[in-house]
């Protein structure tokens, strides 16, 4: 990520864009970030996001056209997709999931702040936990 502002976007920031029941100005300020910076996720990140949007289909909370619509723009936004290899997973990123108490899938989003040192945007508490107790910064990098 060479001269634009990164950080590492999970899928609870990126599912609040969806929503309208989940709109927040933090979500809102990550939003307007990536016009200047840009986001990078763990190969989880579109699993996760993707699987979200079909289960709200599935609940009448979206339309088939509607989530389309989302994964049109969020192609859109400045996001890379980061691929850990089978040893970073099955080592750093379970190690760092079982003395956070993460799921594995949170812990490969704090890991991949930490490997890239940059800051963590998510609205997940357990991970705002684990990002201080690892002194991970989070974006905006001011208390939210």
């Amino acid at each position: 990520m060479a001269s634009r502002r990164a950080l590492v976007l999970d899928a609870s920031i990126t599912l609040s864009w969806c929503f309208e029941d989940e709109v927040e100005a933090y979500a809102d300020t990550v939003l307007e970030g990536l016009e200047v910076g840009e986001a990078i996720v763990p190969s989880v990140w579109p699993l996760e996001v993707g699987n979200a949007l079909l289960v709200a289909e599935r609940r009448g909370r979206l339309s088939e056209a509607e989530s389309a619509r989302f994964l049109a723009l969020l192609e859109q936004l400045p996001i890379g997709v980061e691929h850990e290899p089978l040893g970073r997973v099955f080592g750093r990123v379970v190690e760092l999931a079982r003395r956070c108490s993460l799921s594995v899938y949170d812990a490969s989003y704090l890991e991949l702040a930490m490997r890239s040192g940059v800051p963590l945007a998510t609205r997940d508490e357990r991970l705002l936990q684990a990002a201080a107790e690892c002194g991970v910064e989070v974006f905006p990098g001011e208390e939210r």
